[in-house]
């Protein structure tokens, strides 16, 4: 959330930042919101400063033996009217901070102009694109071939848009989530959380879903208590230090967890209906790091660089983008996308999103550090994929495939799998 002093400096330029991502900011409605809000509040102050006269003259009039009547009559006068006008200041807070919640984070000025992947930039490509001397398939003909795709089960039980992966299928998602989590814990410094799938409204509204994509978002309810099922780990990573303040010396902060997460995937049908590219369930590795914001430039880049391990050490081919000032997230103020490639599409596709969102999401949370000076100040957040299980799977599948109708497995992955390749009836060696 954005302080709307901030966004009211000429000198922040939010106007015409959030206009690079689409976004118009009403300055005339937010500079009026922030005007009654301090009116009022300035009311309700002489007023309760008027209430302790009003009552000093009283307590003086009774101990003089006077009539203290018409002051009683004022000082109730007063209290009433304090009452409406700190309902007043509490609904002028609402309408401000209502406003300042629907508004995204500021994008910097690196990030290219567009509104979509199409005007995302490419920065390098990594890894050698397989060759095939065939026409290779795209995941879900070669996990029906295997044997290790059930979709008409998964519709069964849960409706379109899930998945049931089985056997040798199953075992490698297990692998791929175990390599990730053993690599960012051990090399790259991540201490492992196991977290809740289930998190509060406040929760969600801390790392920015709430209250803009509420219609994205599943949620339940047991009696009066409503939760929502997290879209991404970094909901409840982030929110562990909501309402903290760090110390300086502890930062980067630097958390992971294996999730599953629900996604709604709204105004995406027709896009990607076939397999596990698009589901409303899947399993993820998400990073978090949460550092001084002079530092959070650098500590994206660190963060990339762990996600990129995934892919270069199952040595899958990948692609490395920035991404439009239109299409980053709400939260983000800058974002680099990885895309691996399937040669079934000819091309590559998002597999992971790192975002640096600045002191937004710290400043809904209340996540602050201490200088060492007597003074807190906000910290940065940053996210990342590293990286999802399915898509993982998709691209081994693809980048992987064999003539005979097999699937070789990464040699990093064997070590998990305890096979090292998938024969073409679904059996391992």
């Amino acid at each position: 959330m954005h302080d709307a002093r901030h966004l009211l400096d000429p000198a922040t330029e939010a106007v015409r930042r959030l206009a690079r991502r689409g976004y118009r900011l009403d300055v005339d409605r937010l500079s009026g919101l922030v005007a009654s809000r301090n009116q009022s509040i300035q009311s309700a102050d002489r007023a309760r400063a008027e209430a302790k006269k009003v009552a000093a003259a009283v307590n003086a009039a009774a101990k003089a033996g006077q009539p203290t009547d018409e002051l009683a009559q004022q000082a109730r006068a007063l209290k009433a009217r304090i009452q409406e006008l700190e309902a007043e200041v509490a609904r002028n807070d609402a309408e401000l901070n209502g406003l300042l919640l629907e508004i995204p984070n500021l994008p910097e000025d690196r990030c290219p102009d567009g509104d979509s992947d199409e005007f995302a930039v490419e920065l390098r490509r990594e890894g050698a694109l397989p060759a095939f001397d065939f026409d290779p398939a795209d995941h879900v003909a070669i996990g029906e071939r295997l044997g290790i795709f059930d979709f008409s089960t998964a519709t069964k039980l849960s409706g379109p848009r899930f998945a049931v992966v089985k056997g040798a299928g199953a075992a490698l998602q297990r692998a791929i989530a175990n390599f990730f989590l053993t690599l960012h814990t051990t090399r790259h410094g991540y201490i492992e959380h196991s977290v809740p799938s289930l998190v509060t409204r406040k929760t969600m509204t801390g790392t920015g879903q709430l209250p803009k994509f509420e219609q994205d978002l599943f949620k339940t309810s047991v009696g009066d208590r409503e939760l929502f099922l997290i879209p991404t780990a970094e909901v409840p990573l982030t929110n562990m230090f909501a309402g903290e303040t760090l110390q300086a010396d502890d930062l980067p902060i630097a958390v992971t967890a294996h999730t599953p997460c629900f996604r709604s995937e709204a105004g995406s049908y027709g896009r990607d209906t076939r397999g596990l590219i698009r589901v409303h369930e899947f399993a993820k590795v998400e990073l978090v790091r949460i550092c001084r914001p002079e530092d959070s430039t650098k500590e994206l880049d660190i963060m990339l660089g762990h996600a990129e391990a995934c892919l270069r050490e199952l040595g899958l081919a990948y692609r490395v983008v920035a991404l439009a000032a239109g299409d980053i997230s709400f939260a983000a103020q800058f974002t680099y996308d990885i895309e691996v490639w399937l040669p079934s599409q000819n091309r590559y596709r998002e597999i992971s999103s790192v975002s640096d969102c600045s002191t937004f999401q710290a400043r809904r949370a209340g996540i602050r550090y201490s200088t060492g000076k007597g003074k807190r100040e906000y910290a940065a957040t940053l996210n990342g994929s590293g990286l999802p299980i399915g898509r993982t799977l998709v691209a081994i599948l693809e980048q992987y495939q064999q003539q005979d109708g097999g699937v070789r497995i990464p040699e990093a992955l064997t070590p998990y799998t305890g096979f090292s390749y998938i024969r073409p009836d679904g059996t391992v060696e």
